[in-house]
C-alpha cells in the first residue's frame, strides 16, 4: 500500500465497531491471498465504508493480473463514503461499486467472480451460497467473515458448504473466524 492508503487503513480502523469493518489481520490474510492467487474478478457482499474494499483493491492493482473489484452494499450513505475512500487512494479504476439489496443484485450479476468476499446481512450467508454456488468456476475462492462471532446466525450456510462435495472449507482462526472455501469442481 502506498503512504494515502496506508494513513487512510489506520483512519478506518479506528472505525472498525461502527462500521463492522473486518480486523487487520483479516484484511492483511485476504490482500496476501488475493497476490498469491492472482484472480481477477472479486465480488464483495458488504462494502460499508469500505476498509476491506480498500484492501482488496489495493490487492489486485498489486497483483498485476488486471483484476477488478465489484462490490454490494445496501446503504447509500455507506457507499457514499467507500466511494471516496477509494478515490482518495486512487483505486476507483479497480472498483465498480453497486447498492441495494445484495440478493436482488446476485440475482442478476452480469459476471462470474473467482473470489467472493461474504460480509453483509449474516443470516443471508445461505442464500448468498445458493445464488453463487454454482455459478463460480472450478478454483473459485469464497471467503465469508463473522463465521465464528455470529456462529448461529451462519450455522446453516457452514452446514452447507461444508457438506457440498464440490467445495472444500475451513475456518480459520482469524478475529471474528473467517471461512475459507475452495471450488474443487464444476
Amino acid at each position: 500500500m502506498d503512504d494515502t492508503a496506508l494513513k487512510l487503513s489506520a483512519e478506518l480502523e479506528l472505525t472498525q465497531h461502527d462500521f463492522w469493518n473486518i480486523a487487520h489481520q483479516t484484511a492483511e490474510f485476504i490482500s496476501m491471498l488475493i497476490k498469491i492467487s492472482k484472480v481477477k474478478n472479486v465480488l464483495e457482499i458488504g462494502t460499508s465504508n469500505g476498509y476491506s474494499t480498500l484492501w482488496i483493491a489495493d490487492a489486485l492493482k498489486d497483483a498485476g493480473v488486471g483484476g477488478h473489484l465489484t462490490t454490494i452494499e445496501f446503504y447509500e450513505k455507506r457507499q457514499s463514503i467507500a466511494r471516496e475512500n477509494m478515490e482518495k487512494c486512487k483505486l476507483s479504476d479497480y472498483v465498480t461499486f453497486k447498492q441495494g439489496r445484495a440478493l436482488e443484485i446476485l440475482s442478476d450479476l452480469d459476471f462470474v467472480p473467482d473470489m467472493v468476499f461474504i460480509d453483509a446481512n449474516k443470516s443471508e450467508y445461505i442464500q448468498y451460497f445458493d445464488l453463487l454456488k454454482d455459478k463460480l468456476p472450478k478454483g473459485a475462492i469464497i471467503l465469508a467473515d463473522n463465521v465464528v462471532s455470529h456462529a448461529s446466525k451462519v450455522a446453516d450456510f457452514l452446514d452447507e458448504i461444508k457438506n457440498d462435495v464440490r467445495y472444500q472449507s475451513q475456518v480459520l482462526d482469524l478475529p471474528a473466524g473467517l471461512l475459507m472455501a475452495l471450488k474443487l469442481t464444476d
